[in-house]
């Protein structure tokens, strides 16, 4: 059990992570500092393949037959996932909006 709750752990900072360097990635984007908004979102999809091979391996384990236990702090990690997959989807879409912003604006 005591592996269980640490690979859960794993998976809520490493999810978190991901969400945290694409929030970075955004701040970055907004002072045009394109470079390290690149290297932020970078960092955000390494940890979030990392957060995503966790849950996979829980998948794996639990084979669709309820063998993993389903406690709040999976919820809550589950949640965390999405949540930074979701805002990294975002974040791409938000640092190549400013991008072209930028570029309009310097023509």
């Amino acid at each position: 059990m005591e592996d269980f709750e640490q690979t859960v752990m794993e998976l809520l900072i490493n999810a978190g992570e991901a969400r945290s360097a694409s929030m970075s990635a955004i701040q970055a984007a907004r002072g045009r500092r394109w470079d390290e908004a690149g290297e932020m979102m970078d960092e955000a999809r390494q940890a979030s393949r990392r957060a995503h091979a966790i849950q996979t391996r829980l998948i794996g384990l639990d084979e669709g037959a309820g063998k993993v236990p389903v406690n709040l702090i999976m919820v809550h990690a589950q949640d965390h996932l999405m949540t930074a997959m979701l805002c990294q989807d975002l974040a791409e879409e938000f640092i190549l909006l400013r991008r072209e912003l930028a570029d309009l604006a310097a023509r």
